[in-house]
């Protein structure tokens, strides 16, 4: 009896222990997967935030996080995370310049997961459409409709589908695993602006977010939208359409959110550039930590 009682316990001991160690190999997987966000959108996405603004301790979070998150921007190859270069304008006279990746998976992200490496692979483009550019459904018949010549033959879905998976291929390269684990979408003042694309915003952000979901399997991938709330075009109903839109949208599916904004013009939710469109440097740093946050709380889902 007493023999059987120590085979019992011994048994037992090592299914505890065996159990301890599958544990451990799964949790250093999970850590050692790639936390992989995906950014889209227009100027705003891009980003108009002056880097030489940010104040000293910000700038050292950023250093100390660099070497665990990286970015790719407009296909270009991945690059510890930090400022883009700016070509200075009357309207933004600095040289870096960054968007909401900075203080989302920068950041927020990576420091609310301190064992964790993110990429973030982002593609905007100012002054676009998501009934013309970004339509997973492009015609040249939709982009004429809606987008300025010169950005009549830009693809922007296809092309931040390439950009990701060209990204990913290069983690497989590198022998690491990988998770796209949610999306950031900051774009819509350009519909706005015209009565064809204000009235079919909601079908064509249901269809965009179903779009990126089914390209990568990912049948409840996270998905936050800013809300847009700047006015310009020929539409004068464009603004409040497109923002009910977002709002529908994110009303309807359990693993979309939103980022509610005013349309107060003090900005004093998500301050502005002199132009009352662009957000400036606490105006981004804002937008990521609003981003960031969303996706967490999607995740606890």
């Amino acid at each position: 009896m007493h023999y059987f009682l120590n085979s019992r316990f011994s048994i037992f001991v090592c299914l505890v222990f065996t159990l301890f160690h599958i544990h451990c190999i799964s949790q250093d997987q999970s850590n050692n997967t790639v936390q992989v966000v995906l950014l889209g959108g227009q100027s705003n996405m891009a980003g108009a935030g002056n880097f030489d603004e940010l104040d000293e301790n910000n700038i050292k979070r950023i250093e100390k996080i660099a070497d665990r998150v990286s970015l790719s921007f407009n296909g270009k190859p991945a690059k510890p995370l930090s400022y883009f270069d700016n070509k200075p304008t009357e309207k933004y006279k600095f040289l870096k310049r960054f968007g909401p990746e900075v203080f989302m998976g920068g950041l927020t992200l990576a420091e609310a997961n301190p064992t964790k490496h993110y990429l973030l692979i982002k593609r905007s483009q100012g002054g676009t459409a998501l009934y013309g550019a970004w339509n997973p459904d492009w015609t040249a018949e939709k982009a004429k409709a809606v987008e300025k010549e010169p950005k009549q033959n830009l693809k922007l879905y296809s092309a931040h589908i390439a950009d990701i998976k060209d990204n990913l291929k290069q983690l497989e390269k590198q022998g690491k695993s990988h998770r796209v684990i949610g999306m950031a979408w900051m774009q819509g003042e350009n519909d706005a602006a015209r009565e064809v694309s204000a009235r079919t915003y909601n079908q064509n952000l249901k269809k965009l977010i179903h779009s990126y979901r089914f390209e990568f399997n990912i049948e409840e991938m996270p998905f936050i939208v800013g809300q847009i709330n700047s006015r310009y075009g020929n539409f004068d109903g464009g603004p409040d359409m497109v923002r009910a839109a977002m709002e529908n949208v994110a009303n309807s599916d359990e693993n979309v959110a939103i980022i509610k904004t005013s349309t107060d013009t003090s900005w004093s939710d998500f301050p502005k550039h002199t132009d009352n469109v662009h957000y400036n440097t606490e105006g981004q740093k804002r937008l990521g930590v609003a981003f960031a946050n969303a996706l967490m709380n999607l995740q606890k889902h």
